[in-house]
């Protein structure tokens, strides 16, 4: 890959991108579950549940938990009964996770430093793949779209949710003032690094609206592919099937 690739606002070589996302997530990832309820006013929460909601866990059944770091997803998951591997590439966010499950005494977890272009997980190992808030930091989205197909069963089925873009009136306009304007000045204040949350605001900027990342997740071999946007589109739960 010799291409450069967008780093936020930036263009960086497609290495430098997964090193420097890496950095970013080092860096917040003790406070990254109090940012969350900062810069969403805690709506991250109910969008958590109804995302949980749709994937439907049921219990024995496996679920890779990608970009799972902190455990929000997991933990959920795994509280209705499904075996859940927590993968994320940064071993930091895996730490807070794997504190966070230890305090509270969660069974049925288990945790993975993965790079989602590159599993190491063989085919159809998991009933479900599930991803919240991270496919826009992936380098290669393409690529983690068909590793996500190739670790699913036939039957396995895919749920994303992430950032995008509020197609409401006046909204939208309003939440891409509170993001250049509000959160980075949140995370100096909380974390002490405004420039990662200024790298999250335009990375969420760039992601594709809805249909087009419907389309994308069709393109990877998954049937049925669907966009459910909430708030306008801001955020989506995208899902799809391997038949």
């Amino acid at each position: 890959m010799n291409d450069k690739v967008n780093f936020g606002d930036q263009l960086v070589s497609p290495e430098e991108k997964t090193r420097k996302v890496g950095q970013v997530f080092t860096s917040v990832a003790r406070r990254y579950d109090l940012m969350n309820d900062l810069m969403s006013g805690g709506m991250h929460r109910l969008w958590k549940d109804r995302f949980v909601n749709r994937v439907k866990p049921r219990a024995g059944e496996s679920i890779l938990d990608m970009a799972g770091g902190t455990g929000d997803i997991a933990f959920r998951m795994a509280s209705r009964g499904a075996i859940v591997t927590v993968a994320d590439i940064n071993p930091d966010m895996l730490s807070v996770g794997m504190e966070r499950a230890e305090k509270r005494k969660l069974g049925g977890l288990s945790w993975s430093t993965q790079n989602a272009e590159r599993l190491t997980f063989a085919d159809r190992s998991f009933d479900a793949y599930t991803i919240a808030f991270g496919i826009r930091n992936v380098t290669d989205i393409p690529a983690a779209l068909k590793e996500a197909h190739r670790v699913l069963k036939r039957g396995g089925r895919l749920f994303v949710l992430e950032f995008s873009t509020s197609e409401w009136p006046g909204f939208g306009f309003a939440y891409e003032r509170y993001s250049d304007l509000v959160i980075p000045r949140i995370g100096k204040a909380v974390t002490g690094d405004e420039e990662s949350y200024r790298y999250l605001v335009e990375s969420i900027r760039r992601f594709p609206k809805p249909e087009a990342f419907a389309q994308m997740i069709q393109g990877s071999g998954f049937a049925n592919a669907k966009a459910e946007p909430m708030l306008g589109g801001l955020v989506c739960i995208w899902s799809g099937w391997k038949l």
